[in-house]
This record gives structure tokens, sequence and C-alpha cells, in this order.
């Protein structure tokens, strides 16, 4: 039986108190704005003693002439938490929100040397696009 258990957030003061698992602080305003946009959804894995484990958010797509997506935006879990299934069940989590909004697809990027998110990706049932390219602009106000 997992050592934790996975939900949505639908408070702020969740994610600020979840920082650690992110990149950057979360401050109080930028987890009010995530939650609060159309298609966004954060999910939080949380051990049995209350701890924030992990966490992965999407983004809800839809094109004219396409079916709704989500996009797969960040994945991460605790070191200490590593390869003990936390980031397969947060994926399938995130699998079922997507099926539940209509969803017929999921999709993200990682780095082509990223062996690790690779690997998850695949045991969680992605097909790895070798032939993909991402194209970043970093700062829109700088060009």
């Amino acid at each position: 039986m997992a050592d934790w258990t996975v939900t949505q957030v639908t408070d702020p003061a969740e994610l600020v108190a979840a920082s650690h698992l992110f990149d950057h602080p979360v401050s109080p305003d930028g987890a009010e704005d995530t939650l609060g946009r159309p298609g966004h959804v954060v999910l939080l894995a949380r051990s049995a003693d209350g701890r924030d484990v992990g966490f992965v958010s999407g983004v809800e797509m839809r094109h004219p002439d396409k079916d709704a997506e989500l996009f797969l935006y960040e994945l991460a879990v605790d070191d200490g938490w590593r390869r003990q299934g936390v980031a397969t069940a947060l994926l399938a989590a995130l699998r079922e929100v997507a099926l539940a909004r209509g969803c017929r697809g999921m999709w993200t990027g990682t780095e082509a040397d990223n062996a690790a998110a690779l690997a998850t990706y695949r045991a969680a049932g992605a097909e790895i696009d070798d032939g993909s390219v991402f194209v970043v602009w970093d700062d829109l106000a700088a060009g």
C-alpha cells in the first residue's frame, strides 16, 4: 500500500506550503492566479504524515481542429521519495483528470538526456517522439 495520497489542489495556501517542491518559491499571488485560471490543474502527493512529497501540473488545451488535450506542465518528486511510485501515481491521477475533462491526449516535453523523466513517462504509457523540437521565448519583453 502506498505511503501517500494524491489530491487536486484548490487552496492556494497548499501550493505555498509545498514551495520546496518547485523550482522557485511559490507566492500566494502566483498560487491564486494559477489555480484561478481556467484549465489549470495542480495535484499534490502527500505522505501519510502530511508532508508534500511531489506534484504535477497541467493545462487543458483546445485547438479548433483538434480534440482537447492536457499539457503536462511540470512534474516533481522530493529527492527522498523518488523511485517509490510517486511520479507514476501523479501521472495516473493527472490522466484521470484529463479524461474527466474530455481530453483525448496528454503531452509534455523534457530534455533529451533526462533519462529519469523519459523512463517515468514511458512507464506511464507515453510514446517518446524523438523528432520533436521545442522552441522557446524566455523573455518576450526583451525582444
